[in-house]
């Protein structure tokens, strides 16, 4: 399989940053105020080795941001920078599918903590107003010297 992160189009780019599971649950936890290891390990029960290289990435590539909050012992904490906040709708896009197409008995539900309301995301297009999918799309590929 080609490296996603040198494609042209910018849902394979960002697919191989955060196309797997952990990686997405990690940012919704990290939405929800989650800062520390042990509290993403608790609410995902996700393997600690498996759990620090997503970290690792999520990190490196400029979703969250290492803040050490204690010198003895060591400890950092994971905090969500501007991109990790932006990163918010992506997720709850996400959700919207998953409670179209995939709910079924008792799943999690978000609220707004201000007004408590259910949260009922859609996407728009900022230029036509109108929801995303709901008009055809067309891909335009650059071309490539060779």
């Amino acid at each position: 399989m080609k490296n996603l992160s040198n494609q042209p189009c910018l849902i394979a780019r960002s697919l191989a940053l955060v196309g797997d599971a952990w990686s997405m649950l990690i940012m919704r936890d990290a939405n929800t105020g989650l800062t520390r290891f042990d509290e993403f390990r608790k609410s995902l029960s996700i393997a600690p080795t498996m759990l620090t290289a997503r970290l690792a990435t999520l990190t490196d590539e400029g979703l969250l941001e290492k803040r050490r909050y204690s010198d003895r012992p060591p400890r950092d904490e994971y905090v969500l920078t501007q991109a990790g906040r932006d990163f918010l709708p992506v997720l709850f896009a996400i959700g919207a599918w998953g409670s179209k197409y995939r709910s079924g008995g008792e799943v999690t539900r978000f609220f707004d903590a201000e007004t408590g309301t259910e949260i009922d995301p859609v996407t728009i297009d900022r230029r036509t107003g109108a929801p995303v999918g709901t008009r055809p799309i067309r891909i335009v590929v650059p071309e490539r010297e060779g």
